[in-house]
């Protein structure tokens, strides 16, 4: 109980002392009765979380876990399963621009088949990388023609260019993070949001099937895993059992074919269909 509520607290109290300060800075005084209420409410969050973060940590402790096992599995009973996950996409995808600049890839051991997917999309990331940086640009300069304070403007600022270093992120995942099929295991990507392994042993048939109509990037149809670049398909193997899947915001679900799109599936293909593997 104590933890819901402290969930609530936190999502309800922190956005409007977040609008708080954005009106503050655009010189906007709020009166002096809502502030005080404000700052009130989020003393009292603060000390809510930190309250309940204690008595989690303390009783993980008690349980015989160590200071980093206690201090994630609270972390894990406070902040909520799909936020952890969406937290965890942003970090990887930073990450993987380093990995970009230095030419490394993640996952693809040696004598590994790797499969990129990352071609048909980088036209159109491209596009979107461009009018992102257009409008940060013309935003910026509009602000500053009707003197908008500062305290307006930089948040605004910060918050576009966070944004392409996000489309740009994404970008480098996919480059750095594409399928992969060892002797063991077929491993099916999406940049940072999808990671599926496939056992060898567990692939009935694998078969060029070319489709056009996904309708999104990871979806699920019945017992049908689709994961789409660009609305497209062009690889689809089935399983002799039901494998269970993560979806990216931790959902699970079971599936018996797998429908996926790699750049050059011709490669993935020979690599299913061969006992030996070679790096491409």
């Amino acid at each position: 109980m104590m933890i819901r509520l402290a969930r609530a607290a936190l999502y309800t109290v922190l956005p409007a002392e977040l609008l708080l300060v954005v009106l503050l800075a655009s010189g906007v005084t709020p009166p002096r009765p809502l502030l005080a209420v404000t700052e009130t409410a989020v003393a009292l969050v603060i000390l809510l979380e930190t309250a309940t973060a204690y008595r989690l940590f303390r009783a993980a402790r008690r349980r015989g876990a160590d200071r980093r096992a206690a201090l994630r599995e609270t972390v894990h009973r406070l902040v909520p399963a799909p936020l952890r996950r969406i937290i965890g996409f942003e970090l990887k995808a930073m990450a993987s621009v380093v990995s970009w600049v230095a030419h490394r890839r993640d996952g693809v051991p040696p004598g590994a088949t790797a499969a990129s997917y990352s071609r048909e999309q980088t036209p159109m990331l491209l596009m979107v990388l461009f009018v992102m940086i257009v409008e940060t640009v013309g935003l910026d300069l509009l602000l500053s023609a009707f003197d908008v304070p500062a305290g307006v403007r930089v948040p605004v600022l910060v918050i576009d260019v966070y944004g392409i270093v996000i489309v740009l992120a994404y970008a480098a995942a996919s480059v750095t993070r594409p399928h992969v099929a060892t002797p063991g295991e077929l491993r099916i990507r999406h940049g940072v949001h999808l990671d599926v392994r496939v056992p060898r042993d567990q692939i009935a048939s694998a078969r060029s099937s070319r489709n056009y109509n996904e309708r999104g990037m990871i979806t699920v149809s019945g017992d049908t895993l689709a994961v789409a670049v660009s609305s497209q398909t062009n690889v689809t193997i089935d399983l002799t059992r039901p494998l269970t899947v993560t979806r990216p915001l931790g959902s699970q679900v079971d599936v018996t074919t797998i429908r996926f799109f790699a750049d050059n599936p011709v490669t993935v293909l020979n690599a299913l269909n061969s006992r030996e593997l070679s790096t491409p």
